[in-house]
């Protein structure tokens, strides 16, 4: 009977920061920095997300994403997004991709501070820089002897950076393309909201 049990599907795990897209917008107020569009009453996270897509501004639905994400999970969507539209990375881009992965295996603070601080030090800021500064700045201390923390919307901001960062190094002829490639994995993130 036990083996029976140990097949049955697991619900998914909670991937959004709150609730309801309003508490989003009243808990980090920030967002309304980067993103016109306001949340209707009771609008829903999938409901938001496809309009903002409709918009003139599609752009937005990214930032929506990585804000409404929790921390881990936007990184890992952040990750998949860059890892697809930017498959050839240099070195050091894949040295830092692999810190920002171990980070999302095991979210100890050593492997926070390791992806933060070789995405601080980074001779440019490619799309995983901006990945690392998005687990850097996920929360907590900024170095193991600083009791110094970031704004709760500097991460988010970094993962939307990443992924627009990503989608703006493709040709032009496969931007939209690849907007709507990020768009639809965000999209299956909130499936159940």
């Amino acid at each position: 009977m036990d083996d029976l049990n140990s097949e049955q599907t697991l619900p998914p795990a909670r991937a959004i920061r709150f609730d309801r897209v309003g508490d989003l917008f009243a808990e980090m107020p920030e967002i309304a920095k980067f993103i016109e569009t306001a949340p209707e009453a009771d609008e829903g996270y999938r409901g938001f997300l496809e309009r903002l897509r409709a918009s003139s501004t599609p752009e937005e639905a990214v930032t929506f994403t990585a804000f409404a994400l929790d921390a881990k999970a936007g990184v890992k969507w952040g990750m998949e997004c860059v890892s697809s539209l930017v498959p050839d990375m240099a070195p050091e881009d894949t040295k830092l991709m692999n810190l920002v992965s171990d980070w999302v295996a095991d979210g100890s603070s050593e492997n926070r501070w390791n992806a933060l601080q070789l995405a601080m030090f980074a001779p440019r800021r490619s799309p995983v820089v901006y990945l690392g500064l998005g687990v850097g700045w996920s929360g907590g201390p900024l170095a193991p002897n600083d009791l110094v923390t970031v704004p709760a919307w500097r991460g988010p901001r970094a993962i939307s950076s990443a992924v627009m960062r990503a989608v703006g190094q493709m040709r032009t002829e496969h931007r939209a393309e690849s907007l709507d490639f990020v768009l639809d994995r965000a999209a299956g993130l909130f499936r159940l909201n």
